[in-house]
């Protein structure tokens, strides 16, 4: 890798980090591609890469937002913890199976789950909840489903290499009825728990390129510290509009993946 890559790389990191800490979704979902494009990666060192550069988007994310006081430790720790043997499974699924049938149907899903989004929160009719600072209570009878949950994160996070916090958002926000900003924060921290095992297993199986790592990891943390002062200044609408495109885009690479 040339200097000029490297630096290009570390860019890129900046914007990844700024962008998916606000939606809650780490950094993977821009660095991947970059990897594929720019250096021709093999895909499975792409992934377990781009792994890496969420972990450290998460992780840096997660730090800043404990100190807005935005997380649900409750729900983090239940779908991260959750999340565990799903990303092992993810790993060894990356290695063993690559359905381009997959990838049509499940691009075809985040497509329209973005524009679903995109349309809904265009209406002026939707509550900001966005300077909504009071704890939310979570109903115990949603308890249970944030196992299965996790696992669903745990194997998506490890089988794509972009982390699961861009389905994740969503599902929190719509179907858990969390405010939007403490569900961005709280995927951080699911996020940062379950891409650990995953990395950890991408190590054991050495796909990861440690220099693009260096320099787009070095971008991400510059990146995620904007990102955490920035989503202060953000409406909730603004910050699902941002994950709705987010979806939209991932959606349409995977087509060509």
């Amino acid at each position: 890798m040339d200097i000029w890559t490297g630096i290009l790389l570390l860019a890129i990191g900046i914007v990844a980090g700024g962008y998916g800490t606000i939606v809650g979704a780490g950094g993977g979902f821009i660095f991947v591609p970059a990897l594929l494009i720019l250096l021709q990666m093999d895909p499975i060192i792409a992934a377990g890469s781009g792994l890496v550069i969420v972990l450290i988007n998460s992780f840096t994310g997660v730090i800043g937002y404990a100190k807005q006081k935005k997380i649900d430790y409750k729900i983090a720790l239940t779908i991260g913890i959750s999340a565990f043997p799903g990303a092992l499974l993810g790993v060894w699924l990356l290695r063993v199976y690559s359905s381009q049938y997959f990838y049509v149907v499940f691009a075809t899903i985040l497509v329209g789950l973005g524009l679903f989004l995109l349309s809904k929160n265009g209406s002026t009719k939707r509550k900001d909840a966005s300077t909504d600072t009071s704890t939310h209570k979570q109903p115990a009878i949603y308890d249970k489903w944030f196992v299965p949950l996790g696992l669903l994160m745990g194997v998506l996070s490890s089988y794509l290499g972009i982390g699961g916090g861009w389905l994740l958002v969503p599902i929190l926000v719509y179907v858990f009825k969390v405010p939007t900003h403490q569900a961005t924060a709280t995927s951080l921290l699911s996020l940062c728990l379950y891409s650990t095992v995953g990395v950890i297993s991408q190590i054991y199986y050495g796909n990861i390129d440690w220099m693009a790592v260096v320099f787009g990891g070095t971008g991400i943390i510059v990146g995620a510290n904007i990102g955490v002062i920035v989503s202060k200044r953000l409406s909730s609408k603004m910050v699902m509009q941002m994950l709705s495109v987010l979806l939209i885009i991932i959606g349409f690479r995977m087509y060509f993946q």
